[in-house]
Order: C-alpha cells, then sequence, then structure tokens
C-alpha cells in the first residue's frame, strides 16, 4: 500500500524533526592526540573530516545547535585532536561524533601535517567501531587532491558496505541554481568511483548559514544509526 504525497511530507517532516533532535543531544565527551588514547567502545562513530576551511566544525555546532561545540578556529588547521562527541540520551548514548583535524592548510607545519595524515588514515582504515563518515567539501572548489587521498582510505570499506558515506557540498548558499546542480553532478561522478551494490554513499547540497540541507543530513545520520525509523516510501 502506497502512501499519499501529503501523508509522506508530514512523515518525511516528523522524521526529519525527530532527527534534528537527537542531533541536538551532542555533547563533548573526550579529546585525543593518538588512536591509542581513544576510549575503546561498542557504540557507532560518525567522523567528520574535511579541508580545514571547507566548514567541518561550523556544520557540527548547526548539527548539534550550539554555537562552540566543535572548536572552530579562526586559523584553520590549528585543531590538531580528535574529538568525541556523544549522541542520543544521556544515560544511554547510542552513536558518537567524531570530529576529526582539518587538513590541507598551507599555514600548518609540514610534520603536523604528515602526522594527522598518517592518524587520519589509521582511524579511517582499520578504526572498529567507524560506523560512517561525513566529508566536507567545498562546494565551490569540488573535490580537491586531498579529498580524493582521503576517500581512498576508506574506499575499499565503502565499497564494500562496511562504512556509509555522506559527502556535504558546504556552502551551497554562495551558488546559484546553476552552478549548484553542476556540482552536484561533479561529485556525483566522483563518487561513482567508490560506489558499489553494496556501498551506501549520498552527496547532498549544504549550507550551515541557511540551513540549507540540515534536516536532510541529521535525517541520514539518524537512520544510519536507527534504520527501523526510515520513513515510508
Amino acid at each position: 500500500m502506497t502512501t499519499a504525497p501529503q501523508d509522506r511530507q508530514v512523515a518525511s517532516e516528523q522524521q526529519a524533526k525527530i532527527a534534528l533532535g537527537w542531533t541536538h543531544s551532542a555533547r563533548f565527551l573526550t579529546t585525543a592526540s593518538k588512536l591509542d588514547q581513544l576510549p575503546v567502545t561498542e557504540l557507532p562513530e560518525i567522523a567528520f573530516v574535511g579541508r580545514s576551511n571547507a566548514g567541518k566544525s561550523t556544520a557540527i555546532n548547526r548539527l548539534a545547535q550550539q554555537k562552540r561545540l566543535a572548536f572552530a578556529s579562526r586559523t584553520p588547521g590549528r585543531t590538531q585532536h580528535i574529538n568525541l562527541f556523544e549522541v542520543g540520551p544521556k544515560d544511554a548514548p547510542d552513536a558518537l561524533f567524531t570530529d576529526l583535524p582539518g587538513y590541507g592548510y598551507a599555514a600548518v607545519a609540514r610534520a603536523a601535517k604528515l602526522r594527522w595524515q598518517e592518524v587520519m588514515a589509521e582511524y579511517l582504515a582499520v578504526r572498529r567501531s567507524l560506523h560512517g563518515v561525513v566529508l566536507m567539501v567545498d562546494s565551490r572548489l569540488g573535490f580537491t587532491d586531498l579529498d580524493r587521498q582521503l576517500m581512498s582510505f576508506i574506499g575499499p570499506r565503502v565499497a564494500g558496505g562496511e562504512v556509509r558515506l555522506l559527502v556535504l557540498l558546504t556552502k551551497a548558499d554562495k551558488l546559484n541554481r546553476r552552478d549548484a546542480q553542476a556540482a552536484l553532478l561533479g561529485a556525483q561522478t566522483v563518487l561513482a568511483e567508490v560506489s558499489s551494490e553494496s556501498a551506501d554513499v549520498a552527496v547532498t547540497l549544504f549550507s550551515a548559514l541557511s540551513r540549507q540541507g540540515l534536516g536532510d543530513v541529521a535525517q541520514a545520520l539518524h537512520q544510519w544509526i536507527h534504520p527501523q525509523t526510515a520513513a515510508p516510501a
């Protein structure tokens, strides 16, 4: 039995409201500079990654409806720690958000860049509790070489269906409609390289400033953790 369009719209809006309530529950858990300092956990982790100026911290803060949950330095690339945030009920969290250091900023010393490249590569390739990755890509620039390199770290896990991937084309409010569609099509072409029948890969336009795509992103993340709550077709 199919659901009437109006009913589907109501159900979708309700699911988005539930999902945003869930992301708003995010709160700081711990910070670490090395993988072996991270807690061993059975909770599924959703990692946020991206270039230092792609809007990663701002997106996390917008999803959490908190201004400074994820530290957004005025000097991109300065934050060099892995930050974990619990999500869900305070007495029974059901997921973790992982804020990985931004990459690619020229002012960061080469040694630090290489060290964090190794840390992120190891985290993305072998972290057992990693459930999904949210990759921030500046919609005006598209995928850079560093973005593609990062995707190569998780490519096998994504293609095998072990890890989900959602690409946010950030700062979409700065694009006109034609450029936004071009950015979306370009990203879909790139993602086809890591996609497969078992892969869970998606891309969406996003703006923390205008809130474009906010509900859709929250709903996607919520359904990664709570697949039984998907809206009816």
